[in-house]
């Protein structure tokens, strides 16, 4: 499978598992690269290692000191569009969202959400729909419904 031309940007993930799943959803969907920000564990890191089970090396990555390095980067780069997944008033649906590619995608510490700096960076914010109570879920979770919506809306449109 060829390369798309998604980026995946993880801003200060604590849990290597977390990480090492998002390198297998990563490679799943055929992302560009993950850029590892802050303390996001990247390779090489033995828990990241069993969990993404050989995505690791499969996957680029590079290391930035924080998310806003990391988008000003990929602005640099030409990445026309960079969107936060995160939970805000003003987030759409990431199952309804228009996307424009190349793209990025920012994914937020598991308790702190993406940095407020990075925030103001981006592009917008999308979101999954909570039904629970619960209005969270786990960010590599998050990132495997995200991507594949992503991936979906490609499909239909041909993009």
């Amino acid at each position: 499978m060829e390369k798309t031309d998604i980026y995946i940007v993880l801003d200060r993930l604590r849990s290597a598992h977390n990480t090492g799943n998002i390198f297998r959803i990563a490679d799943a969907v055929g992302a560009k690269e993950i850029l590892a920000c802050g303390y996001t564990p990247a390779p090489p890191h033995p828990k990241l290692e069993k969990t993404a089970m050989g995505a690791e090396k499969m996957v680029p990555c590079r290391v930035f000191p924080d998310s806003l390095s990391a988008v000003r980067q990929l602005r640099a780069e030409g990445v026309p569009m960079i969107l936060a997944v995160e939970c805000e008033e003003n987030s759409v649906c990431a199952w309804e969202k228009d996307y424009d590619f190349p793209l990025a995608l920012v994914f937020g510490n598991e308790a702190l959400g993406v940095s407020q700096e990075t925030l103001q960076e981006c592009d917008g914010t999308v979101s999954l729909p909570m039904f629970g109570k619960k209005t969270s879920i786990n960010v590599g979770n998050c990132a495997a419904a995200v991507l594949y919506a992503v991936m979906a809306y490609r499909r239909r449109t041909g993009k």
